[in-house]
């Protein structure tokens, strides 16, 4: 079983992609210098706005999360895992982490990447105000970086030249 989210993003001047452990898309319409882990304002969706089918499938120690970030035609795959102990009850933001940590906002555990460890040209397109995209799949199995591009551009096809 496979569920897809779209989360539309938008970048801002103070987007600096650096925290080593986390990162985070929010719905406020502001960023202030400190906040390294955030790489997207003005999200479409908080945790909480996720889907019912959606949030019934992360809230499981064995599924497996992937978040596919696109701005321009730049993408990014990060990995993790879902949790039984996800909350998923933020209305504001949407937290991915790569420790076991969950509360509200959480999203993703044991992910592959951090906020430093985003594409840098990705953070950069962010750093000029650009439009992006995180899509969220959640699946029951493992699933290849292949198989999960296939399953974002069969949603909403785009150019990747």
């Amino acid at each position: 079983m496979i569920e897809v989210e779209e989360i539309i993003i938008k970048g801002h001047k103070n987007v600096k992609g650096t925290h080593k452990t986390t990162f985070e898309i929010t719905r406020d319409d502001y960023l202030t210098p400190k906040g390294d882990c955030i790489i997207g304002i003005l999200a479409s969706k908080g945790s909480a706005d996720l889907s019912q089918k959606f949030k019934e499938l992360v809230r499981n120690d064995n599924t497996f999360i992937y978040a596919v970030i696109k701005v321009e035609n730049l993408i990014d795959i990060i990995h993790g895992r879902g949790s039984s102990q996800l909350e998923l009850n933020s209305s504001r933001k949407m937290v991915f982490r790569k420790s076991n940590y969950v509360e509200g906002s959480t999203v993703m555990i044991r992910s592959d990447k951090a906020a430093r460890d985003i594409n840098r040209m990705i953070i950069q397109e962010l750093k000029k105000g650009k439009t992006g995209i995180v899509y969220l799949l959640a699946s029951d199995k493992t699933l290849e970086d292949k198989e999960i591009l296939r399953i974002v551009l069969n949603l909403n096809p785009f150019s990747i030249s």
